[in-house]
């Protein structure tokens, strides 16, 4: 490589004055000075165009910086110097015959003739060079001019990249993992936008063209690059909520039982055969059906818990209100009757036709009930009509709330049906608005403050009567006015 003393050098003696006869050295001259230049004696070029001015003859090839005169840089010049002394070593070859005797193995003559050399002649020589050279990428300067950068070799087979000199794509980095490539429409390949994966969807490769989706049983981490197994949240038996909400409706099953068990005792009490004893058993099992109902909702689901849980809940609260119900049909029924004329009454709503009536109030609709969203209208029906019945009920109990106290139980079926539809009034926001397991929980909650509800204020009042004021547990208190 030539130093800058050699280059100065070399430049003050290339000059047309100097080699007249180069005519290539005078086009370049004329082109790159716009100028004709003046040969050593003085004179011009004859048939030079006339429109260009005489050159001044200080004109020197050390202040042009271009392509040709940068010596700092010589690839394109020892590329044709490569190529020429290829095409010269195979010409000689071919023409040089050092022994005329030597033929080739298909018997003729390995030299050529001079005027006759054909090009498959020379390309059999294999003058070819070892595949080794740069890669160099063109850069442009801030002034708008363009150098050559190394930006790795090639060595044979072998390819050495200078990574840091790796020219980056003109609008975009790579993206990275977690995300996906999408290209701009009407823009260059390297212009993309990196997309984040959705939720369950990850990539775990740069520049990776989409997102695959994670299988059944995993879901994508917080960075979206690896698939995790998914964290079951439900509501389990060993949680501090679940253990809450088991205790409260064991303790509701076994107080239900209780009361149950003083109503057989004290089967034949007047207290205990005002209106309907027969219902008021049916109540007191259908309110402990209840109760264990709730625990379908704690742990985790199954296909089991899935297809009772709903079906059990419909079941025991429709059952339950339908005894209210047909209890506030008697009280009604049993005053009307006590009118003249009205014994007539009684006979069309006996025994008989009050267990009818609580049977005609339970629903025979057949519905596929889930743990999935498609149960959402079942269960919207089946509360539906739980609440019909309980506004009928709370409607029949206060039309009887001025009867007679000491028979008649509409106060507490009213106080009852109150509690029972404020509870499940505010069910429906708590639990469109409760996150995760916590739905479940508060329907578990609406189901056991209900149930307590109704046991509290039907039975609680009778048993404060038959243990604690056995003297009230009589006919003539009863029938007192």
């Amino acid at each position: 490589m030539l130093t800058p003393g050699d280059r100065q050098a070399v430049s003050c003696h290339l000059t047309p004055s100097r080699r007249p006869g180069d005519d290539i050295l005078r086009e370049f001259w004329e082109m790159q000075f716009a100028c004709i230049p003046r040969l050593s004696n003085g004179t011009t070029t004859p048939d030079r165009s006339a429109s260009l001015p005489l050159c001044r003859g200080d004109e020197s090839l050390e202040r042009v910086d271009n392509l040709f005169t940068d010596t700092s840089q010589l690839r394109q010049a020892y590329n044709v110097y490569l190529a020429v002394y290829a095409a010269a070593h195979a010409l000689h070859d071919r023409l040089a015959c050092p022994d005329t005797h030597t033929s080739s193995r298909e018997g003729s003559s390995t030299c050529s003739s001079p005027t006759n050399v054909k090009p498959a002649e020379v390309n059999s020589n294999r003058a070819d060079i070892p595949a080794k050279y740069d890669l160099v990428n063109w850069k442009k300067r801030p002034d708008g001019s363009l150098e050559l950068v190394l930006i790795g070799r090639v060595d044979g087979n072998e390819i050495f990249m200078n990574d840091t000199a790796v020219p980056a794509s003109v609008c975009n980095e790579s993206c990275p993992p977690g995300t996906r490539v999408a290209t701009r429409k009407g823009e260059p390949v390297c212009c993309f936008d990196c997309i984040p994966c959705a939720e369950g969807e990850i990539s775990n490769m740069t520049d990776s063209p989409n997102c695959e989706r994670c299988p059944l049983e995993f879901w994508s981490n917080t960075e979206h690059t690896v698939c995790i197994l998914r964290q079951l949240d439900f509501l389990a038996f060993n949680e501090t909520l679940g253990i809450t909400l088991t205790a409260v409706a064991i303790s509701g099953t076994m107080v239900t039982f209780a009361v149950f068990v003083v109503f057989v005792y004290y089967r034949h009490t007047p207290v205990v055969r005002a209106n309907n004893s027969e219902l008021s058993f049916l109540l007191l099992l259908s309110l402990k059906f209840c109760f264990l109902c709730s625990l379908l909702f704690i742990g985790r689901p199954t296909v089991w818990s899935c297809r009772f849980q709903q079906a059990a809940f419909g079941i025991s609260f429709v059952l339950s209100v339908s005894c209210l119900q047909v209890k506030t049909i008697v009280v009604l029924a049993a005053f009307r009757s006590a009118r003249p004329g009205g014994e007539a009454l009684m006979k069309w709503f006996g025994p008989v036709q009050q267990r009818g009536s609580v049977c005609l109030d339970t629903p025979g609709l057949k519905v596929t009930l889930k743990c999935d969203m498609t149960s959402a209208v079942g269960f919207a029906l089946v509360l539906g009509y739980i609440g019909l019945l309980a506004c009928t009920c709370l409607l029949l109990a206060f039309l009887a709330r001025k009867l007679p106290d000491n028979f008649n139980e509409a106060k507490l079926i009213t106080f009852s049906m109150l509690i029972f539809c404020a509870v499940w009034v505010a069910f429906v926001p708590a639990y469109v608005s409760s996150p995760g397991k916590y739905t479940v929980a508060v329907e578990i909650f609406a189901i056991l403050a209900s149930s307590y509800g109704l046991l509290v204020c039907i039975f609680a009042p009778k048993c404060f009567i038959i243990l604690v004021r056995p003297e009230r547990n009589t006919k003539k208190h009863l029938m007192a006015r």
